[in-house]
């Protein structure tokens, strides 16, 4: 099962961290995160072991950052993708670095072929993309934790059939939501929770009486019983959105309210997702990190539209559950053992990083880890 999958990522990545949590040190805690979320992405959708948090220079890893770290050339192509892109239709340019996509394709079309061949079956996202490739749906006659991987890894619909380029491009994207965007997520509430013990504390109290409910085993409906958890993740996601705005292109004319401005067919929009989650209309003290934001009383108070971290309507982002399970499954790991807390290390106020292509610590970030205090 997928989820049984997160689970072991997790266990491993708690045993990473043992002997510098008994010595109490400072680390960068990003740079290990991106190595967790890298095993979790290259088994459960690819199916693939690259133990990058016993190897950071494994070859997924490797390629995965050439993502993330874009050159100028790169950086240059995805602005003219926004304010020119009939440039580069003309021009025949792709935002995505050529040899990273030959190597995902490639490597997507190896593990299809093999499996196809072999008649091999994993209960993974790439087999759930087989299964559509091969018949246009998914079986209906699946168990309910088969369902749970379906929900949390967002395939739960059907279609006409996927071509060897579209099952490759679902899987990229897939691994783009998982991979450094759950990472730094991850990070910046480990800060947050570093910030404010107090927090930290609410939330582990839940994480362990919920485990003992669930005999010290982590479920995928323990999770889904870790009310303030849900709460502590999306205030991170609030503060630091991975992307900070969305483009979009109105798929009709349409006014905007209160004035004389009409966007015709076609326009392209950019949505300001952080200026939206940093608000102080829609998020009183918007810099105060507050997980009650998120109580269902006071989500009721204000527009759905206010919070997109991960875009809303039909293009909202198909590796959303996946991400956010895996987020949790990672803080789950670590909090229910250890404890962190800042250090002369740690960037207080934090600062971004500018070269980065999503929302990114600048210089990495710096905690204290120690195993938790038992009462």
């Amino acid at each position: 099962m997928m989820f049984q999958r997160l689970v072991e990522c997790g266990d491993e990545l708690k045993l990473c961290l043992e002997n510098i949590a008994g010595r109490g040190e400072v680390i960068e805690v990003k740079d290990i995160l991106a190595r967790f979320s890298t095993d979790v992405i290259s088994s459960c959708a690819f199916g693939i072991e690259c133990n990058c948090l016993k190897n950071e220079n494994a070859e997924f890893r490797q390629w995965g950052r050439k993502i993330f770290q874009p050159s100028i050339g790169q950086i240059i192509i995805g602005i003219l993708s926004n304010t020119a892109p009939v440039v580069l239709d003309k021009l025949k340019l792709s935002t995505l670095d050529s040899d990273v996509s030959k190597y995902f394709r490639k490597m997507v079309q190896e593990t299809v072929e093999y499996r196809e061949m072999n008649n091999v079956k994993r209960n993974d996202f790439m087999q759930l993309l087989i299964q559509l490739k091969q018949k246009g749906s998914l079986d209906s006659e699946q168990g309910a934790e088969d369902r749970s991987d379906e929900e949390f890894s967002g395939t739960g619909e059907t279609a006409d059939g996927l071509s060897m380029n579209s099952l490759a491009a679902q899987a990229f994207v897939f691994f783009f939501a998982g991979f450094e965007t759950s990472s730094t997520t991850m990070t910046f509430c480990l800060y947050e929770l570093s910030v404010n013990p107090d927090i930290q504390e609410r939330l582990r109290t839940e994480i362990n009486t919920v485990l003992e409910k669930h005999d010290g085993k982590l479920s995928y409906e323990a999770v889904q019983e870790m009310s303030y958890l849900d709460k502590v993740v999306s205030e991170t996601l609030r503060k630091y959105p991975p992307l900070s705005s969305l483009m979009r292109q109105c798929s009709k004319p349409y006014k905007i309210p209160e004035t004389d401005i009409v966007l015709d067919k076609g326009t392209r929009v950019v949505i300001p997702v952080i200026g939206l989650h940093l608000d102080p209309k829609f998020y009183p003290e918007p810099d105060r990190f507050d997980p009650e934001r998120f109580s269902e009383e006071e989500k009721q108070k204000r527009h759905h539209y206010v919070y997109l971290p991960f875009g809303e309507g039909p293009r909202i982002c198909i590796g959303m559950r996946f991400g956010l399970m895996q987020t949790k499954v990672g803080l789950v790991s670590l909090l229910s053992k250890y404890q962190f807390s800042v250090s002369k290390k740690t960037p207080v106020p934090l600062m971004f990083d500018a070269k980065s292509f999503i929302l990114a610590p600048a210089g990495g970030m710096w905690l204290q880890i120690e195993n938790r205090r038992m009462k």
